[in-house]
């Protein structure tokens, strides 16, 4: 009478199967956790410190141009000269900072800007342009606001109208540093 029972290499073999698959179970599970951590961790950093933001329009030519990603920093302590993006009407927009609180600002006819009665320096922007300019210049900047433009004056919806005004420090997401994408262009951002 033969016996099915399994000789002894057989069992072995089959659990060393069972091993094999706990342990694959457990290395699957484990890099799981390890991606989601991960991820949530760099969703964390891109929202709270480090946004990235496209962008869209023209109103920041030649520094950005559509369909740039760029990488911003959040903070407090922000300079003439900086790019900033702040929220407006449920969007962010992207613009340079022209004045401080307190600062006066003029732009004459062809588009020349002064602040506090000095030519702004603007190596950053190709054409001058007044643009859609519904203030009444000289315009003192009110107090914990900027005043704003943007790099490609004549297309650019700015402080310059009352419909966008002076960006108050609230209402900053952060100071665009760097450009991830174009990759052509890839580098920080003046």
């Amino acid at each position: 009478m033969e016996s099915n029972l399994p000789s002894s290499q057989e069992i072995l073999k089959e659990l060393n199967k069972e091993r094999y698959k706990r342990n694959f179970r457990k290395a699957l599970k484990s890099t799981a956790y390890s991606l989601i951590t991960v991820s949530a961790i760099a969703v964390l950093v891109a929202v709270l410190l480090l946004p990235v933001l496209r962008i869209y329009g023209t109103s920041m030519t030649p520094s950005l141009t559509e369909g740039d990603y760029v990488v911003s920093v959040k903070g407090s302590s922000f300079k003439t000269g900086d790019i900033i993006a702040f929220y407006y009407n449920n969007k962010i927009l992207v613009k340079r900072i022209i004045a401080q609180s307190g600062d006066w600002v003029d732009i004459d006819p062809e588009g020349n800007v002064y602040v506090n009665n000095e030519l702004l320096e603007e190596s950053y922007i190709s054409d001058k342009s007044f643009g859609d300019c519904n203030i009444s210049l000289p315009y003192q900047v009110p107090e914990s606001r900027v005043f704003v433009l943007g790099d490609h004056r004549s297309v650019s919806v700015d402080s310059r109208n009352t419909a966008v005004g002076c960006v108050a420090e609230e209402q900053i997401v952060g100071k665009i540093i760097f450009r991830v994408w174009q990759l052509s262009d890839l580098g920080a951002v003046r």
